[in-house]
């Protein structure tokens, strides 16, 4: 009898399409609203939920999904007391090739095994060492941004942490090792989104597979040295970390993990980053203060044991998730027949939560669509309703394993950022945003910069 993670994988490639018993519509013919999910994610599920209620279905990305909303669902699906969904056949459809075998595309038994060998890399000594390296990274990457004219804040944000990545992810140094590095991750990831996905020469998905290939063989052939010596970098803390009974990862499945940590920690954070500098652009008054607390430290660089007494930082952080959570929605494959709530969910059906959408339901938020991140303060505490109403870096197994590094990198670059910069948007400017796969600016975010004077 094969285990829970051999059913998820045996499931058929596509989705089931019995879900016409669930409340919902299809849309357009073959495209359902894949237009929707793309330009106004948001929108559609307000629109759905409104006209279907909190448990739906829709079409969209060529399959059927059943959508369940709301605190109770995120528990029941990202919590699955009862084992029913897997994670790896949800995000096999877009990243199987790109990614393969990362931890998000692991599942049960077997996911848990790899999780707990993956925590070492994250330990509080290791921790503390990168704080070191982002000091030195930050400070010299962003002296260099342009200042008095308008400048594409994403393109940039991203340049400065895949650089940073290079160092603190696989213990390489800036240079055409790392540009080439950089290079490859970017065309995997793009390729990610590729509607075309035949290796034809010049395609987005050509190239993201030749940048995997690359990713495979330059990390591939470290993982030796790496194994040698115990350097303070995600890369050889995995080659050297041991799960509960002495287990330790393949050289092939260091190496597929390093690839994916990559995607999972750089693109998450430079999502986060990008709609947190657009908020404080939107609401100067929230600049100026956490700036006063960033001066308050009276120091050039900060320790790891400083970062706990950013408070105001903190709320920001929080509520930037909750207004743009960098996974809107959840996708999930159900392995086994399950119910909810009354609404039957069959086997290898595609099904998916909405953090975007609890984020903002009145039940349990004030004027959810204000930016307002003492609603976070211990005064007020508006996420304590329920337990999964805040869920920006999911929940249950597979929560999230690097969420302290975002909210330590993040306040990282805040500090050495509004150290030396302030920043506007054009009057009226509101951000669009692309959804799928991660929450990123259409635009790349124009804004200009203003030396501080200190």
């Amino acid at each position: 009898m094969g285990t829970l993670a051999d059913e998820a994988t045996n499931l058929p490639k596509k989705p089931s399409r019995q879900v016409d018993h669930i409340p919902g519509e299809s849309g357009l013919p073959v495209i359902g609203f894949t237009l929707h999910f793309l330009s106004d994610f948001h929108g559609l599920v307000n629109r759905m939920v409104a006209k279907h209620g909190p448990v739906f279905r829709y079409r969209a990305v060529m399959q059927d999904v059943i959508t369940l909303t709301g605190p109770d669902a995120n528990e029941f699906i990202l919590r699955d007391a009862e084992r029913n969904f897997s994670s790896k056949k949800a995000w096999d459809i877009i990243l199987e090739k790109l990614f393969p075998n990362g931890l998000m595309l692991r599942d049960f038994e077997n996911h848990k095994v790899h999780r707990k060998i993956l925590q070492g890399a994250f330990k509080k000594p290791v921790l503390e060492a990168y704080v070191e390296k982002m000091n030195i990274s930050f400070n010299r990457g962003l002296s260099s941004w342009p200042v008095q004219k308008e400048m594409l804040f994403f393109n940039h944000i991203k340049t400065l942490l895949l650089n940073t990545g290079a160092e603190l992810f696989i213990g390489i140094k800036l240079g055409a090792e790392a540009d080439k590095v950089n290079q490859s991750f970017i065309a995997a990831v793009d390729a990610s989104l590729a509607i075309l996905r035949m290796p034809i020469p010049g395609t987005t998905w050509w190239k993201g597979m030749r940048g995997r290939r690359y990713l495979e063989h330059f990390l591939g052939s470290l993982v030796a040295q790496k194994r040698l010596t115990e350097d303070n970098d995600f890369f050889s803390q995995i080659c050297h970390s041991k799960g509960e009974n002495g287990e330790q990862l393949s050289d092939e499945e260091v190496r597929d993990h390093m690839i994916f940590l990559l995607f999972a920690a750089h693109d998450t954070t430079t999502s986060t980053i990008t709609s947190l500098i657009y908020r404080l652009a939107k609401h100067p008054q929230w600049q100026h203060i956490l700036r006063e607390e960033m001066l308050s430290f009276g120091k050039d660089t900060l320790t790891y044991e400083d970062l706990d007494d950013m408070e105001k930082t903190s709320l920001v952080f929080r509520e930037t998730l909750r207004m743009h959570p960098a996974l809107p929605t959840i996708p999930r494959r159900a392995v086994n027949a399950c119910e909810f709530k009354g609404f039957k969910i069959p086997k290898n059906a595609a099904v998916g939560v909405v953090p975007l959408h609890t984020h903002y339901m009145e039940e349990y938020w004030t004027n959810p669509y204000k930016f307002d991140p003492e609603r976070f303060s211990a005064a007020r505490a508006e996420h304590k309703k329920h337990f999964y109403q805040w869920v920006p870096f999911g929940g249950g197994q597979h929560k999230c394993l690097g969420l302290n590094f975002a909210e330590i990198q993040t306040k990282m670059f805040l500090f050495h950022f509004l150290r030396k910069y302030r920043i506007e948007v054009r009057h009226g400017y509101e951000m669009p945003v692309q959804v799928v796969p991660l929450a990123v600016p259409k635009d790349g975010f124009p804004c200009t910069l203003h030396s501080v004077n200190r």
